[in-house]
């Protein structure tokens, strides 16, 4: 994942492509800094942390330029999305979350929602990456409250 990283940088340097460029320079930049806190090499796993947090925080962005009404800033966010989801694994499919959270309710089988966190603890291996975590944290609340 990194060195794909890093080589569309260089592709990215020699076609002058200017978003595609900030963008990579701006996920390189947030892994060297993880890099420099975990004192290792980051693995794909780590990588793909850092693009989902750095997804969540343009969609989080958005909200706030809607509230705004700064088409121009949305549009831009939207596109940085754009490209950071390209080096994320494909994510999976509202049926497939589903049945993925349900099998885990089967094996938990918890009894009250103070169960959340053994349910989600099991949950994010599983989906990290391939799924939106925060909506299936809120699909995993809403069925603990029925």
């Amino acid at each position: 994942m990194r060195e794909k990283i890093l080589e569309d940088l260089k592709q990215a340097m020699k076609n002058q492509d200017k978003n595609l460029l900030t963008v990579i320079r701006m996920v390189k930049g947030a892994m060297q800094m993880e890099e420099l806190k975990v004192k290792h090499p980051l693995t794909d796993d780590e990588v793909i942390t850092i693009i989902s947090r750095e997804i969540k925080t343009r969609k989080e962005s958005i909200s706030e330029f809607e509230k705004g009404n700064r088409t121009d800033l949305i549009e831009k966010a939207e596109q940085e999305i754009h490209i950071l989801e390209q080096y994320m694994p494909e994510q999976l499919s509202e049926e497939e979350i589903d049945k993925i959270i349900e099998e885990t309710f089967q094996e938990v089988s918890p009894k009250a929602p103070n169960d959340m966190g053994k349910i989600m603890g099991l949950l994010t291996p599983k989906l990290k990456g391939k799924a939106d975590m925060s909506s299936v944290s809120k699909k995993v609340k809403d069925k603990l409250t029925q």
